[in-house]
């Protein structure tokens, strides 16, 4: 690699040398311990003599810059960088739109920023120790070894057909979902899904409803592409489907584990939700963000199967079930959206990388997904019946926990008198990362709460934690 020199003319070559070098090193751009070229090969690059470089590097040296190591090199000398002034800018006249963009970041956004606790009760977080990395290193030298003979270079931004007949056969087995892999889209997590299907349908002052409380992410996409929101109530049976109101063009749901509190929409709710739908000509987005983990009574079908007008998008992610760093997802979609979407998607990135999407589809293929989905399983099934049992018990005084039968969080409701957000900054002093209900919440009465995720901590861990929880508690009390 050559080093980025640019001389003007045929004069002071030696100073302009010297000045670049000089401020590449004062600058750090030329970091400490860097080896620069030897002066017969950076004279041949710039065209020059190699008495003109010498000189240069002579200058350096003489000001305990550069240092020569017989027999190695130069090398530029450590010290500290000396910063440069920064630049004035130019007002942009795009300042406003990029402010209001700021000011999109959410709750979950702000929490990755957090250092963890020691006993973190994080929602939406899996442990990596029950990932089978073995078995996943193994599809990914399949992947490469796929890629190397693979003689197209350009692939289709709906994703690889391997992939989406795989995706289509897991979620018609695991989620009852009605689809072929010609129907499946894949995208980088659930996220980019809901991102697409906004872009193609959302229009600045178009009317989008969805439940409060809510999944903030969803929220601020549907804001930042100008819509005009409205925030549904959810009681007992899930969105309160009566309230939705006339104009609405997209509704987004989460009808299998409602997102924060947790219980599953009725059958009969559902019915009105379709055909709500169907009167407004409405797109339902249903995101079945965690709902392959459930632990009693029977698994309801997914909304998309019990529709017949292709009025519901059903979005998924990998992200949960496996690892966060996968970054793969999927949206199941009706015809005339999935055209719509895949142009959406080309112009965003192309495709998703091609290398996970072979590497996921071997790893579906050869069963590991349905097996690390069974493993898992048990182990959340534990620590959820560890935590009810302790909010049943000792905690019941404080909290009660809302009925959910599916995913790897939930939630528990503040009794009279718990003042949630000092319970929460108190915990994190004792080393105990609990997550208030209250952000979740946009214009619905705030219903004072913890979100308990069970996916991160240890089972073993659940009971000192919610011990630190309880004393904390009794001393505020």
């Amino acid at each position: 690699m050559e080093l980025h020199i640019r001389l003007d003319g045929r004069k002071g070559l030696a100073d302009q040398l010297y000045q670049q070098l000089r401020a590449g090193i004062d600058s750090g751009h030329l970091a400490a311990g860097t080896q620069l070229p030897p002066t017969r090969l950076l004279a041949e690059q710039l065209g020059v003599s190699r008495k003109t470089v010498a000189e240069a590097y002579s200058r350096l040296t003489y000001d305990n810059l550069l240092s020569g190591v017989v027999g190695r090199g130069t090398f530029i000398t450590p010290r500290q960088p000396i910063r440069p002034h920064e630049p004035s800018t130019v007002p942009l006249a795009a300042a406003a739109a990029l402010e209001r963009w700021q000011q999109r970041a959410t709750v979950l956004a702000r929490r990755t920023q957090e250092a963890p606790s020691r006993y973190d009760f994080i929602g939406g977080a899996s442990n990596k120790a029950q990932f089978p990395f073995d078995q996943w290193r193994s599809c990914l030298n399949y992947a490469l070894r796929r890629s190397q003979r693979h003689p197209e270079r350009q692939f289709a931004a709906q994703g690889l057909p391997e992939l989406r007949e795989a995706i289509a056969h897991h979620i018609a087995y695991a989620r009852g979902v009605h689809c072929s892999g010609a129907d499946v889209m894949v995208c980088n997590g659930a996220q980019q899904a809901l991102d697409l299907i906004a872009r193609v349908l959302v229009e600045p002052g178009c009317q989008v409803a969805m439940e409060d409380p809510g999944y903030p992410p969803a929220r601020q996409l549907f804001l930042a592409l100008g819509a005009k929101l409205q925030s549904v109530p959810v009681d007992d049976e899930g969105l309160c489907v009566a309230h939705i109101a006339e104009g609405t063009r997209l509704i987004y749901v989460t009808p299998s584990h409602q997102f924060p509190l947790g219980m599953p929409m009725s059958g009969a709710r559902r019915h009105a939700l379709l055909v709500r739908a169907a009167e407004l000509g409405a797109l339902i987005i249903e995101d079945d963000y965690d709902c392959e983990f459930r632990y009693q009574g029977q698994a309801a079908d997914a909304l998309q199967r019990l529709d017949r007008q292709g009025l519901v998008a059903y979005v998924g992610t990998f992200s949960k079930t496996l690892l966060p760093e996968l970054r793969l997802g999927y949206a199941v979609l009706p015809p005339a959206v999935l055209s719509a979407a895949c142009v959406a998607k080309h112009l965003s990135d192309w495709h998703s990388p091609t290398l996970l999407q072979w590497a996921l589809a071997r790893f579906i293929g050869e069963g590991h997904l349905n097996k690390h989905i069974r493993r898992c399983h048990d182990i959340y099934s534990g620590r959820r019946e560890r935590i009810l049992a302790r909010l049943d018990g000792d905690l019941a005084p404080w909290f009660s926990a809302v009925p959910a039968n599916a995913g790897f969080h939930l939630s528990a409701l503040a009794r009279p008198g718990v003042d949630v957000e000092l319970l929460t900054n108190l915990a994190r002093k004792v080393e105990v990362g609990l997550y208030s209900l209250a952000p979740f919440f946009s214009e619905a009465p705030v219903r004072q709460g913890l979100l308990l995720g069970f996916g991160a901590i240890e089972l073993l861990d659940i009971d000192p934690a919610l011990d630190r929880v309880r004393d904390t508690l009794q001393r505020l009390s």
